[in-house]
């Protein structure tokens, strides 16, 4: 039997870098997320894969699980079978899931990072990557037009019975399946210590368990579901991660491994706790599969990563590409080229012999294994190793700021922005010439290059009144000057 769900308004979801993500109650209501679960029925079922079905997984937001089970509802109501977490998990274990049971695609509840007011709805392509411009499109489209249009839904309770419906718990398949790539043995052997922070996330717990029962000493933090993530974003940058910085510092600690609130970024820190930044890990883990692993397939980074990638690829003959922002881009490029590894700015790596999607937990893994092998090579602590991995790739220091800017206000600065910096854009920065001009393939911002690498991006929001400014320069006195540069041009001063 099928109830109709009620339609409260037309509110326009866009799909973005990563997803669809609104403030809860307001936007993110429980229709919005079944017209959401409506496109993704239409569109597996305009694929003829329905059958396959659709896996379902969801993060420690608030009401995430209830938010779950109603596109579940939507989705057995046209009679194609899902396979629901039987708790909350890392987003990436939808990738995996997807890929393992060849299904037609994937649905997460989350807002990965966000502020906690917010969560999200992300789609899975049957690759297990990031649901592409295609895809996306497709989805868009129903969006565009069934607001208006009443929406079945049939009672789980109802469709288990049926056996339409899975309970899934993804924890041993997928640790069969790192240690594929991963010796975890090997992990566990390790004479160090580890601090671990999830940030409140679905994270918690899986490092631990996956390193458990042997002699390397892991302490995790914040592993409480808290969907207030104590007031902070749960993204794994300063200063989110301070309080595990200090903990480090203070503590008899070899390093820190992180994570964000839904598990698919990644990041590290020093046993001094000094944080080491975003793209300092992208070229980190470039170095480990190039050196370490002896891997020589292409790598493909976002647009405003960093230049480390393409002197990296010099030295070990490795084609880099570069895509624009967001893992929708990536992971179709990371399949089209085959590439062993995706990285973007945020944090988020994916690996051709893993998933071409984001895997925080595998890529703590992996810079684990990167710094335990460095130790091998007399490299420790890991302050040496970083030292040693700068001579290799060259220096990056790196900085990102959000320009806020009035609401009203803000087409405005848009049409300056796209249109004079097209025309007109900065001759230096930081003292030295610009020597070339990058408009982005989105059309939303451009990119600034000087001649030894460093670079200063700008960027317009497309969902949000702001202007993000991202630079990695050959200095920290560099990267401030171009930073202030960045924000003078958005402001028009």
């Amino acid at each position: 039997m099928s109830a109709t769900a009620g339609v409260i308004g037309a509110t326009s979801i866009v799909f973005g870098t990563d997803g669809w993500r609104a403030r809860i109650a307001d936007e993110f209501t429980f229709d919005n997320v079944r017209r959401c679960a409506d496109g993704v029925a239409e569109y597996v079922d305009r694929q003829g894969s329905g059958d396959r079905g659709v896996v379902i997984a969801y993060d420690r937001r608030f009401a995430s699980e209830h938010f779950a089970a109603a596109a579940a509802e939507v989705l057995v109501a046209r009679d194609i079978p899902v396979a629901i977490a039987h708790e909350a998990v890392p987003t990436q274990m939808s990738s995996y899931e997807v890929v393992e049971r060849g299904a037609a695609a994937g649905i997460v509840i989350t807002a990965s990072h966000n502020p906690w007011v917010d969560n999200g709805f992300k789609v899975k392509a049957p690759s297990g990557a990031a649901g592409g411009p295609e895809m996306l499109a497709a989805i868009e489209s129903r969006l565009a037009v069934n607001a208006g249009i009443p929406i079945e839904r049939r009672p789980l309770a109802d469709a288990e019975a049926a056996g339409l419906v899975e309970r899934f718990d993804p924890f041993e398949g997928y640790e069969r399946f790192v240690r594929r790539t991963v010796d975890l043995d090997a992990l566990r052997a390790a004479d160090v210590s580890v601090l671990v922070d999830p940030l409140y996330g679905v994270g918690s717990g899986w490092i631990p368990r996956l390193l458990r029962g042997g002699t390397i000493r892991i302490h995790e933090i914040h592993q409480e579901r808290n969907p207030y993530f104590g007031g902070l974003n749960p993204e794994p940058i300063r200063p989110n991660v301070d309080e595990a910085l200090r903990l480090i510092a203070d503590g008899d600690y070899d390093l820190g491994l992180l994570l964000d609130g839904d598990a698919d970024r990644a990041g590290a820190a020093d046993e001094r706790g000094t944080f080491i930044h975003q793209l300092q890990v992208t070229g980190l883990l470039m170095y480990y599969l190039a050196e370490h692993r002896g891997w020589r397939d292409p790598v493909v980074v976002s647009v405003n990563n960093t230049s480390m990638a393409a002197r990296l690829g010099e030295r070990y003959d490795i084609a880099t590409h570069e895509t624009p922002v967001g893992f929708k881009f990536i992971g179709p490029k990371m399949i089209e080229t085959g590439a062993m590894m995706g990285a973007e700015e945020s944090g988020g790596f994916g690996f051709g012999m893993h998933l071409p999607e984001r895997d925080g937990i595998y890529a703590d893994l992996l810079l684990l294994d990167l710094f335990l092998r460095e130790k091998a090579a007399g490299r420790w602590p890991v302050s040496s190793a970083i030292a040693h991995f700068h001579e290799v790739a060259g220096p990056s220091f790196y900085r990102r700021i959000d320009v806020h800017v009035d609401r009203a206000e803000y087409p405005d600065v848009k049409r300056r922005l796209l249109v004079d910096l097209a025309a007109a854009g900065p001759s230096e920065l930081a003292g030295e010439p610009v020597i070339r001009t990058v408009g982005l393939d989105t059309n939303d911002g451009y990119k600034f290059f000087l001649a030894d690498g460093s670079w200063l991006l700008i960027r317009t929001s497309g969902t949000e009144p702001l202007v993000r400014v991202y630079t990695e320069a050959t200095s920290s006195e560099a990267r401030d000057a171009m930073v202030d540069a960045g924000e003078r041009l958005v402001r028009g001063r």
